[in-house]
């Protein structure tokens, strides 16, 4: 390194900072948590646009700090300006809130809330240049007056020597520049970077153990990178090892594809004198791709369900996404789930140990399936609450009819709720209208198709029998022994068995009378117990569809 005064120089670039960088940090004291306690962020950048990766790191995020005793809180990485659209915090906070993610501190619509703040970088400026000129004064940073032009022209030399791309070595031209050439730059108000000054070699290899990718050994950083921009802002991989020290983040969760960087951020850690924090890189998402049948990562473009809007806008319950990503994470959920069916998910003891280092397949239908299971263990109430919220929202339409009558529409969603095998019609919330439209006159169009072995002058005959004896405070049993009787009486055996056994003395059987009566109630051979719609329905609207079918016929 040249002999420079690099205090004089600090103090020349950063007349404003006039706090220590221990001033700073008495301003964020180590956090009070109990012993082992995790403190997990979330630090998305503003652009709009938030996705299941998101989603998918935050919940290992949420697991690890509320299951320890931690703290899970929301940085907004707001330092590049040009990816930035107007109302992505609200967009941002909007998405965790609807997957019900609790922050324990940090941005908010209204503010923030915690000590550590503040939580968005833009307001952090004054913190990361108190940093930055005090690796100056010690000359581990720099100025640099490269142009673009002159970076694109490295650039081009680097491609055509099939050099390592980047800023070190013979390219880095102001790493060494003496004061005075530095200071006439200042003079005519040319336009600086800040980078960090490298002591790295790619001959060096970092050792590094990882909580998902387990040990590695990854290339040491030797380029110089940027750690303030031109207008004062720090780059992403600056601002946030700062923020990360003094918010006492313990965990990093993030994409593998930032392995990439990891050199720098261990480098920059070491530089500030700080003990980084442990890192956890997830494996990318992926899917199958139908053209090919290959394996690809999801992609904004091909893929909406890569979009977390996707998911409210078809009436996938959160926490069925949520259960279906723990899937995807920990490769024992799935055997806990089976042993602990009612258990809420929270209890499941998640590990990064149990995470897979290699991409997670993501599979819509698997998650219909998982939907399915957890929709079936609500109750009925939670499931009226949810579907009224959803279609007040997407079915304006489907929510007047849903709503009117909540009791009706509850007792409804409760058939076959419950026990051991609960039923599961439903994966979405767009489910429940075809599943429970013929409940509302104004929705029901019938398919009077009858069974195979009843003919129409039979089926009117059954129909007008049903009528005469129909009572909706029947029960289930009550209901079949009906069934027999209106059987036996016109040619049908009143016992499956006894027509299975001489089926040439028998038109049918008292299932073939019994799905005659469905079809006329629900207009659809596929419906929930008949008799416990049908005390749904009440007689009035049951004789009615009885009678319309007769006529249909």
């Amino acid at each position: 390194m040249i002999m420079m005064d690099w205090k004089y120089l600090a103090d020349k670039l950063f007349p404003h900072i006039t706090q220590t960088p221990e001033q700073v940090e008495a301003r964020f004291p180590k956090r009070n948590l109990p012993e082992g306690a995790k403190v997990t962020r979330m630090g998305p950048s503003p652009t709009g646009f938030m996705h299941l990766g998101n989603l998918y790191g935050a919940l290992v995020d949420e697991r690890l700090a509320h299951q320890s005793g931690g703290v899970f809180y929301l940085r907004i990485e707001d330092t590049d300006r040009k990816r930035e659209v107007e109302g992505g915090v609200q967009t941002i906070i909007d998405a965790f809130s609807s997957f019900g993610l609790p922050f324990d501190e940090g941005a908010a619509l209204d503010g923030e809330t915690g000590d550590y703040g503040p939580y968005r970088q833009s307001q952090r400026a004054e913190i990361y240049q108190t940093f930055a000129k005090a690796l100056m004064a010690q000359g581990m940073a720099y100025p640099c007056f490269c142009t673009e032009e002159e970076l694109a022209a490295n650039h081009a030399a680097q491609e055509e020597n099939k050099e390592n791309f980047g800023y070190y070595g013979k390219y880095a031209v102001w790493r060494d520049r003496p004061l005075a050439d530095i200071e006439a730059q200042l003079a005519e108000n040319k336009s600086y970077v800040v980078r960090f000054r490298s002591e790295g070699s790619v001959q060096n290899k970092i050792r590094h153990d990882d909580l998902v990718k387990g040990k590695l050994e990854v290339t040491e950083n030797d380029q110089d990178i940027v750690i303030l921009k031109s207008d004062g802002i720090p780059t992403y991989h600056f601002a946030h090892v700062i923020d990360d020290h003094l918010m006492g983040t313990t965990t990093v969760v993030r994409g593998e594809e930032w392995l990439a960087t990891l050199p720098v951020h261990l480098q920059l850690f070491r530089a500030l004198g700080w003990k980084p924090p442990k890192y956890a890189h997830t494996a990318q998402l992926m899917k199958i791709d139908e053209q090919t049948g290959g394996k690809r990562k999801l992609s904004k473009r091909k893929d909406p369900e890569l979009a977390l809007t996707y998911y409210a806008k078809e009436g996938y319950p959160a926490p069925c996404v949520l259960e279906y990503l723990m899937t995807l994470l920990n490769s024992n959920f799935e055997e806990w789930r089976r042993a602990n069916p009612d258990a809420p998910m929270q209890d499941f003891p998640f590990s990064t140990k149990k995470m897979s280092g290699s991409g997670a397949l993501f599979d819509i239908d698997k998650l219909k399936d998982v939907s399915k299971n957890v929709i079936s263990h609500m109750s009925a109430a939670v499931v009226y609450d949810n579907v009224a919220a959803w279609s007040a929202q997407n079915d304006p339409a489907f929510h007047t009819l849903f709503t009117r009558n909540p009791e009706k529409s509850q007792a409804f969603l409760a058939i076959g709720r419950g026990g051991k095998k609960p039923r599961k019609d439903i994966a979405l919330w767009t489910d429940v209208k075809p599943y429970m439209d013929f409940l509302f006159d104004e929705l029901f169009q019938p398919d009077y198709t009858l069974p195979q072995r009843v003919n129409a002058a039979d089926a009117k005959a059954i129909l007008a029998d049903f009528a005469g004896v129909f009572d909706a405070d029947d029960t289930p049993e009550g209901f079949f022994d009906k069934m027999k009787t209106i059987a036996a009486a016109h040619g049908y055996a009143a016992e499956t068995k006894a027509w299975k056994q001489n089926p040439e003395q028998y038109k049918g059987a008292v299932g073939d009378v019994s799905m005659v009566i469905r079809i006329a109630v629900a207009g659809r051979q596929n419906a929930p117990d008949l008799q416990s719609v049908m005390q749904i329905m009440g007689k009035e609207q049951v004789l009615s569809r009885l009678q319309a079918c007769q006529q249909a016929l």
